[in-house]
């Protein structure tokens, strides 16, 4: 066996998720995926069945959740973890002085990269057990209430709808990937099979779908203003009625865009 070889286990109960996870970390010649878990249960056996360098953890499973997966470990050697979320920082803000990472869904490459690299400084520390006994004292602190405030959080429909959507989004233009702010993009249009995204005066092409980029936008922000065009709210500045029952928007950078009939409920947005 090859001891320079990152061993780790992938936990996660979406399917898509984990994996688009795997595929990610094949890319990685260090890591050796050793098992694949689909709840927290699954995985607390895998865990001490295999010894694992590091576990990269979803937070929100049915059952035993990610947390509750830590809790389970109290007593035992406890591997390196990386939570897995598809919510904002805050709700792992109690955790982050304790775990080795966390990085947020949908999986950024970069992200990750920097989170391998973590874990392969961390293997080689002493430090790393302490912080990782660590973890597990803390979780095993937190009171009944405590815990079920998370949880409390983490379920809340209005919270998760707005922390879902992250404050940086990556996409893969050409050769690199591209790592933008959400303010920073005016709007998106559709050119064949491939996305437009304008910002900062310059254009980014990606290979996706409308619908998927839609879903990686904060709706609250960003809207569908035509079958092929997204804008971002902020950015629209006038609203000017067509005759046909259409309208034509201008963004701050003198940008113009049509916000088609089908559409036409989206201009109380702008009002």
């Amino acid at each position: 066996m090859n001891n320079d070889k990152m061993r780790v286990i992938l936990v996660d109960d979406e399917p898509l998720a984990l994996r688009g996870l795997k595929l990610r970390l094949n890319e990685f010649p260090e890591v050796e995926i050793i098992a694949e878990c689909a709840n927290g249960r699954e995985a607390v056996k895998a865990i001490k069945a295999h010894t694992p360098d590091l576990v990269f953890l979803d937070i929100q499973m049915p059952g035993l959740d990610g947390f509750g997966v830590v809790r389970a470990l109290i007593g035992g050697p406890a591997p390196l973890f990386v939570f897995v979320t598809a919510y904002d920082k805050f709700a792992i803000d109690a955790f982050e002085a304790n775990a080795l990472d966390y990085i947020v869904k949908p999986v950024d490459e970069e992200r990750l990269k920097d989170a391998l690299q973590r874990a392969r400084e961390a293997k080689k520390s002493a430090a790393a057990v302490g912080r990782e006994n660590q973890l597990v004292e803390l979780l095993a602190s937190l009171s009944e209430d405590e815990r079920d405030r998370i949880k409390e959080l983490i379920n809340d429909p209005a919270w998760t709808e707005k922390q879902r959507f992250s404050e940086r989004l990556s996409f893969k233009d050409g050769s690199k990937v591209v790592v933008l702010g959400a303010d920073e993009i005016e709007w998106i249009d559709a050119a064949g099979d491939y996305m437009c995204i304008h910002a900062g005066g310059k254009t980014h092409i990606i290979r996706e779908t409308m619908k998927a980029l839609q879903q990686r936008l904060d709706p609250s922000r960003f809207q569908r203003v035509h079958r092929s065009a997204i804008v971002n709210v902020g950015r629209v500045k006038e609203l000017h009625p067509h005759s046909n029952g259409e309208y034509f928007l201008i963004l701050d950078n003198g940008q113009e865009l049509k916000l088609s009939r089908s559409y036409k409920e989206v201009v109380a947005r702008f009002i």
